[in-house]
């Protein structure tokens, strides 16, 4: 949050459009998916912050990602829980929980109970919600 200012945010469709490629606004504002294995993060080692693509809140650690073999980034935990908005989905005839940055509410995945421990959670995330902050050396 401290890189955008809320009076700064994108407040209409048409102010998302501008900052937003039509892809990441399709997946981020419009709760789409990208397809398996086809995101930049889903198989990424390269460590730092995983940051939403459309405020810059920071979200997850490169610590806590894992390969889950969905074709997505996965992560067990979040850097702090408060930062992710959890909603009820029940498109397509399942109920998942669907996870949005809590800052701005863009769509960022789905939370599973199928993770590894220490949690047990499996944060699917669509590499378009995301931005990494590589870490500068610090490994």
């Amino acid at each position: 949050m401290d890189d955008m200012a809320q009076t700064d945010m994108p407040q209409t469709d048409a102010e998302w459009r501008v900052k937003l490629s039509p892809e990441r606004f399709r997946i981020l504002r419009e709760g789409g998916t990208e397809r398996a294995f086809t995101g930049e993060y889903w198989d990424s080692k390269s460590t730092g912050t995983y940051k939403c693509a459309g405020c810059g809140e920071e979200l997850f650690s490169s610590d806590t990602k894992f390969e889950s073999g969905s074709g997505w980034p996965s992560f067990y935990e979040a850097l702090d829980p408060a930062k992710i908005e959890e909603l009820e989905d029940r498109s397509y005839g399942m109920v998942r929980t669907e996870i949005r940055c809590a800052n701005c509410g863009g769509h960022l995945g789905h939370v599973f109970d199928d993770g590894p421990n220490p949690s047990g959670l499996r944060y699917c995330v669509n590499s378009l919600s995301l931005d990494l902050d590589e870490d500068a050396g610090t490994g």
